[in-house]
């Protein structure tokens, strides 16, 4: 698999919701820190959104990848048809192989036949863009639903960017999540969390870890993709927690990514 960086991987350096940096990480940043780390590619996600940037950005964004032999992907939060189609002549003009688009509960109110229909009227120019539409199963859409939306669209352009956490929130163990969509997986978002009591006996908490040090059945997950083309792309992420000094937090997810890059070129094959 071909290791890239997610920009979820900094959520608080690059800012979001009212945790704003006093000088967020740009685009630009998070593609110089993934090539110092010796990673193939870039996926920039919604919370640094590159219908922002300019098209001369763009494509400085893609000579600066194309410089370090690196590719660039992008991706969107919930289904909005007339976002997706604004953003697919952006993904052209990067050289994206893949849309990524995180389904959630909203999208889940919409009939499967309908949003079906929608993403089938929008495949026609995302194949002539190059693109893949890879959907994301994020916190509330239920993969069985998922795999419902897949079979009605029933075109190769349209897969699965599987993340191995994101369903805990939907009720699914991981691996019951893998299982079922592994065989549809385009891009892979790959992470580790840990489960921990409450120190008074009140439940648990689920929380991140760097990759290796927590729950997630990493080489199980991987033995589930074996299928998957040695190019398809592994998204590096995690959920670090904040903390009550933000600058901290910050330094730290520079911390996490430097041993979650170490497990991953240990434990992902072909990915050095």
């Amino acid at each position: 698999m071909k290791l890239g960086l997610g920009s979820y991987a900094f959520r608080w350096s690059i800012g979001i919701k009212d945790l704003q940096p006093s000088t967020p990480m740009t685009a630009m940043e998070v593609l110089e820190i993934a090539h110092a780390h010796g990673l193939r590619l870039v996926q920039y996600a919604d919370n640094l959104p590159l219908d922002r940037l300019t098209p001369n950005e763009h494509r400085a964004l893609k000579a600066r990848a194309d410089s370090y032999g690196m590719s660039l992907e992008l991706g969107t939060q919930s289904f909005d048809a007339a976002e997706l189609a604004r953003y697919i002549p952006i993904g052209e003009r990067i050289g994206s192989r893949i849309l990524r688009v995180a389904l959630d509960a909203e999208d889940a109110l919409i009939p499967v036949p309908e949003l079906a229909a929608q993403i089938r009227d929008l495949l026609p120019d995302g194949k002539a863009a190059g693109l893949r539409f890879a959907i994301e199963n994020h916190f509330n859409y239920p993969s069985s639903r998922m795999v419902q939306l897949l079979d009605a669209v029933a075109d190769e352009a349209l897969g699965v960017c599987l993340d191995v956490a994101n369903s805990i929130c939907a009720g699914e163990w991981p691996m019951t999540t893998v299982k079922m969509l592994a065989p549809y997986a385009i891009n892979l978002h790959l992470k580790d969390y840990q489960i921990t009591p409450d120190p008074y006996g009140v439940g648990f908490r689920i929380h991140g870890t760097p990759l290796g040090d927590g729950r997630a059945e990493i080489s199980d997950i991987l033995d589930c993709l074996a299928h998957c083309p040695d190019d398809m792309s592994c998204i590096l992420e995690h959920w670090l927690p904040q903390t009550f000094d933000m600058e901290a937090t910050r330094r730290m997810e520079h911390e996490w990514l430097e041993r979650t890059v170490a497990a991953a070129k240990r434990l992902v094959p072909g990915s050095h």
